[in-house]
Parts: C-alpha cells; sequence; structure tokens
C-alpha cells in the first residue's frame, strides 16, 4: 500500500490537487480551505454577514469564564447557559452591525497599526519591553489564535473609535449646567410640626372582620411556596479525615520528618526606619557610611528611627518567629547572619536597616505533647489525597444509581435529610443556589434523578435527590392572623396620621390657626444632604414650590409619625462661574448627552440591520 501511495502522489491528479491548493491558500489562507471543506455553520447572519458558530462559541466560553471570575466562590453551577448565550448572540449581532458601519465609513487598520497598538499594550510588556512570548502565551490563554486576536482588534479599534467621537461630541449649555448647580447647592429655611403615632391611637381599631377580609382579598400573600423534602450525601475533607486512623509507626515517622520544623526559630532584630521619600536614598546612604565608619547602630536609631519606640532602646525589636513581620522585612531579617546588617528594604512603614542580634531555637517538643495535632495533620494530608478519589467515585455512582442508599453505602457515607426546601433554598447545604436549582429542575424533580455532585464549600461536596414534593397551599387564618392584625394597625395608622396632617395643613392654608397642634421646630439654611431632619422630610421640603409672601405648607407621613411642613424661604445656592464643581457637572452632563446619542445611533443602525437566525 505505501508503495501504492508513492506511485499516486507522483501522478497528475495529485499535482492538479497539490496546484489548487497553493492557490487557495495564496489567495484565502489556511482558514478558508479548512473552513470550505467542513462547512463551518453560522449562528446568525447580519447584513448577509455570518456570525459563524466557531467564534460564537469561543465568545460564549470567555463570557462564561469572566462570570465565574467576578463571583466570590466561582461555581459553574450557579451559570444561566441560556441566559449567557442569548446575551453573547446579541452582542456578536451589535458588534456585527456597528464594525459593518465603520467599514461603510472607510475606518480600518493596517497591519503597521495593529502592530503599534500590541507592542504598547501593558500585559504583553516585560521589564517595559514588549515579549513575543508573553504576548502568545496570553492570546493562547484567551482561547484565541495570535491571527484572531489581531483581527478581533482591528474590528474593536474602529467600533471604539466611532463611539468615542459620538461620547465626545456631548455638549451642555453652560446656562443648563449654571442652573442645575444652582438648584443643587440650594438651601431652605422651614419650621416642622410633629404628629405622632399616639396622637391617632383612639382613632385606630382592627376587627376580626378586617382581618377575615384582608386574609381573603390578599390571599396569594398568604401562599406557603412549593417546597421538598430531599435526602442528600455530603462528602468533606473533615468529616474523611476523622474517619482515617493512624497507626503508631505512620505517627512516629511523621513525627521524625517533622521534628526538624517543629523547633521554633525566633531572631532578635534591631532597625532603623525612616520615612520613604525623594530623599530617602540618600538618608540612607549617609547612616550607611557612618556604620562603615564605626559608629553605633543603637546610637543611629536613636537619632534617625522614625520608629519611637524602639528606637528608645537602640532599634530593638525583641524575638520574633516567621510570620510577625511584613514579608520583605523577615526575608531580609532571616537571611542575616548574627551581627550583620541588611541593605535597605522597603516596606509600607518606610525604609529600614535591619540586624541581627541574636537567633534562639526552642527544643523540639516531645511525640507526646504533639501526638493529637500530628495525628490530626496526618489524617487531613491523607484525606486530601483520598478526596478527590471518592469524590470522583461518589460522582460516577450516584450519576447511574436510583437513589442514594447504594453510594452511601459503596463510599461509607451517611443519607441525610432536609425537609422544607424552596426554590429559595433551606439550611445549609442548601443555602447553595446552585444545588437548589438542580433540585428544582425537570431531571431531578420530575424524572427521579438524582443531582449532580455539586461543589457547595472548599472540599465540600453534595449530592441529593427529592424525596418529597410538596405543592404551594394557603397557609391558614389562624397561623397569619396575628401578622395580618399588625399591618392593619400599622396601615390604618398611616392613614390617621396622613388624614390629621392633612386637616392642619388645609387649616393653615386657610389663614386659621389648628388647636393643640403642638411646638413647631425651626430649620435655617439646610441643605439637601443635611442630616439634621429625616430623609422622607428633608424630600418633602425640597419638592414644595418656592414660597412667595406666604409660607408653602406640606406633609410628611411615616409609619410611627407624621410631619406637617412650612417652607418659609428658598436660598438659591452660589456657583462660581469657572469653579471646579461647575466644570466637573458641565463635563459629566456633556458624558451623559453623548453616550445618550452613542446608544440611540446604536440602536439605529439595530433597527436598520437584516438579522437572520437560523
Amino acid at each position: 500500500m505505501l508503495q501504492d501511495i508513492r506511485e499516486n502522489a507522483q501522478g497528475t491528479i495529485a499535482k492538479i490537487i497539490i496546484g489548487l491548493l497553493i492557490v487557495s491558500l495564496s489567495i484565502w489562507g489556511m482558514d478558508a480551505i479548512v473552513g470550505g471543506f467542513s462547512g463551518e455553520p453560522e449562528v446568525a447572519t447580519v447584513n448577509g454577514e455570518d456570525i459563524t458558530e466557531r467564534e460564537f462559541l469561543r465568545v460564549v466560553q470567555m463570557e462564561s469564564q469572566r462570570r465565574l471570575s467576578r463571583m466570590e466562590t466561582p461555581d459553574p453551577s450557579m451559570l444561566n447557559e441560556d441566559q449567557i448565550r442569548t446575551d453573547v448572540l446579541d452582542s456578536l449581532i451589535q458588534e456585527q452591525v456597528l464594525i459593518q458601519d465603520a467599514n461603510a465609513q472607510g475606518l480600518e487598520l493596517n497591519d503597521a497599526d495593529i502592530d503599534a497598538l500590541i507592542t504598547q499594550m501593558p500585559q504583553f510588556q516585560v521589564d517595559g519591553q514588549f515579549n513575543r512570548d508573553r504576548f502568545v502565551s496570553t492570546v493562547r490563554n484567551m482561547g484565541m489564535g495570535v491571527g484572531e486576536f489581531r483581527e478581533a482588534m482591528r474590528k474593536q479599534y474602529v467600533v471604539n473609535q466611532i463611539r468615542a467621537g459620538i461620547v465626545q461630541s456631548g455638549l451642555v449649555a453652560d446656562e443648563n449646567a449654571r442652573q442645575l448647580l444652582q438648584i443643587q447647592n440650594q438651601t431652605r429655611s422651614f419650621r416642622v410640626l410633629n404628629i405622632p403615632a399616639s396622637a391617632v391611637a383612639d382613632t385606630v381599631s382592627v376587627t376580626d372582620a378586617d382581618v377575615e377580609a384582608f386574609y381573603e382579598e390578599n390571599s396569594g400573600a398568604f401562599q406557603q411556596p412549593e417546597r421538598v423534602d430531599a435526602a442528600y450525601i455530603t462528602l468533606s475533607l473533615g468529616a474523611l479525615a476523622e474517619s482515617i486512623e493512624i497507626d503508631d509507626a505512620e505517627l512516629q515517622a511523621y513525627y521524625d520528618q517533622r521534628s526538624a520544623d517543629l523547633a521554633s526559630e525566633e531572631r532578635r532584630a534591631s532597625h532603623i526606619l525612616i520615612e520613604e521619600g525623594s530623599d530617602a536614598d540618600e538618608t540612607m546612604a549617609a547612616i550607611q557610611e557612618r556604620l562603615s565608619a564605626g559608629e553605633s547602630f543603637a546610637d543611629l536609631a536613636r537619632e534617625y528611627s522614625i520608629d519611637t519606640v524602639s528606637a528608645e532602646e537602640g532599634g530593638d525589636l525583641g524575638y520574633a518567629g516567621r510570620g510577625i513581620y511584613a514579608e520583605a522585612f523577615e526575608e531580609a531579617l532571616f537571611a542575616l547572619e548574627k551581627g550583620e546588617i541588611s541593605e535597605p528594604v522597603r516596606t509600607s512603614f518606610g525604609v529600614h536597616l535591619i540586624r541581627l542580634e541574636d537567633v534562639r531555637e526552642s527544643d523540639v517538643p516531645s511525640l507526646a505533647e504533639m501526638e493529637a495535632q500530628l495525628r490530626r495533620e496526618l489524617a487531613r494530608e491523607q484525606a486530601r489525597e483520598r478526596f478527590a478519589e471518592v469524590r470522583a467515585e461518589l460522582a460516577d455512582s450516584a450519576y447511574s444509581a436510583d437513589d442514594l442508599a447504594g453510594p452511601a453505602e459503596e463510599l461509607g457515607l451517611e443519607v441525610r435529610e432536609a425537609i422544607g426546601i424552596t426554590r429559595d433554598g433551606g439550611q445549609a447545604p442548601f443555602d447553595h443556589a446552585g444545588l437548589v436549582r438542580q433540585l428544582f429542575s425537570e431531571d431531578v424533580l420530575e424524572a427521579g434523578y438524582n443531582t449532580e455532585l455539586i461543589d457547595v464549600g472548599d472540599n465540600v461536596s453534595v449530592v441529593a435527590r427529592v424525596r418529597e414534593y410538596h405543592e404551594a397551599e394557603k397557609l391558614p387564618l389562624d397561623e397569619v392572623r396575628d401578622q395580618i392584625r399588625a399591618t392593619l394597625e400599622q396601615r390604618k395608622t398611616r392613614e390617621a396620621l396622613a388624614e390629621r396632617a392633612e386637616t392642619i395643613v388645609a387649616d393653615l392654608e386657610a389663614d386659621e390657626s389648628p388647636e393643640d397642634v403642638g411646638e413647631w421646630s425651626s430649620y435655617e439654611g439646610l441643605a439637601r444632604n443635611s442630616s439634621e431632619v429625616g430623609p422622607a422630610i428633608l424630600q418633602q421640603v425640597f419638592s414644595l414650590p418656592r414660597p412667595s409672601d406666604d409660607a408653602r405648607f406640606g406633609k410628611a407621613v411615616t409609619a410611627n409619625s407624621a410631619a406637617v411642613i412650612a417652607l418659609d424661604e428658598v436660598m438659591d445656592g452660589q456657583v462660581g462661574e469657572e469653579g471646579t464643581e461647575l466644570n466637573q457637572l458641565r463635563e459629566f452632563l456633556a458624558s451623559l448627552e453623548g453616550q445618550r446619542e452613542y446608544a440611540a445611533y446604536q440602536q439605529f443602525l439595530r433597527n436598520r440591520a437584516e438579522v437572520e437566525r437560523p
């Protein structure tokens, strides 16, 4: 067969095929050849331009990784894959619309422009210089080839140029900015009359009939949500370690191995600390020169060190082991020989010179003293090696099992039960959203399968199944009667307070003196961000129209009190014509206007585009 291949490779047909490949490669490149044979499918077409499935899946993967990286504890089960795919496709369609618009405007970058941009990007530099290896590895870690990255830059740069041009073109009239700042800096003088809930308590009454009527009219508010009772198995590193028995021979060997580490070393250091600054190097050089000339480290510490406590003791810091000092300080200290002085060391406290005064080591604790600790360490170390193996076994057996009893017995684990888990979760481990979502999935809830093995914490994994499903049901009236009564009392109190406040306001506006209204509290020249009165009152104060000859009246009502407000005077805010505040507001408003115009431009292009989805 090999001989036949060799002979056919020299034939006319083979030469024609090779010739066609060379021509195709020279015109379209390798991607076109491979794509031509593979018939790469598209996920959408925008004005005749395809968005390929390969590009779509790559961006979906990148977006998934981006959303995972924003989680405090990354958990793939927490990702909504359908939403990610929808968001990515929409963004790719919008991107294609913008790219086509940029091309129509004749905006493009040549290869030299792209090279210049890439070499200036700091993520591709080492020691301030472009590094090709760093560039290639970074791009590959993004899931892209070098060619793909260059093409993506070519597209995004011109799109960003259009965006920047529109956003930066936003304008705002100076007078508008001035008036807005004047309003923002405005102050108001007013009086407040407080009406406590106790003032209307005798008018508030809630009957059993009121409670029952509210219960019937708002039955949806008293539904107990659907819930499940679940069986589950928890696999944890801690529990696995507790099940491991360490024999005496293992313990002795581990003790012998650790004995050198068990002897703690402490070092006594002295230091001279000066402030970081433009003259720090010069000051340190002067100190080092005087040390070289034979002057005392302790005397120089008293003269120069800004650590006043240790300076009084000649810079002495006493004995300390590892983990006490800043990392750079500790690294320098533990590299010194007794009596040796370090080079200048920079930390967040300043610049140090460190002298090692003495070293002392404690005796190795006996095995009897360390036995309990060493058994725990050794068991946890062995459990860590075993955990991944047991986790894989549990994942496989739970996936194929009809219950959890078999996998639990096989691996020596316990099946536990949790009741009343809603779609919002329950007690741990069902406070994990990914586990709850799987528990209520169609496969688990309706088809009766086990969930996947979900990592709910560091070295803690859970697999669960539904034991019983409870439909949503209406709570009995007796269970919610007190809750309803409290709600109605609060509502009626608020209504009574509002009515009382409205009556007082009406009397004041009619120039009548309300009876038994109590004392007014006066406030002069308060700004919008004042904390002298509550936010509800302040909001009402600044929403009232400017008074003319007479005060303007209003009210603010909360659950436990009401306030009648009399606005007496409005003072316009001061605005400096060329002040920093006015300039910043102008720039902010112009930026908002530019962003609004760019959003409208994007929507205009999107509405005109012809988009087809298979």
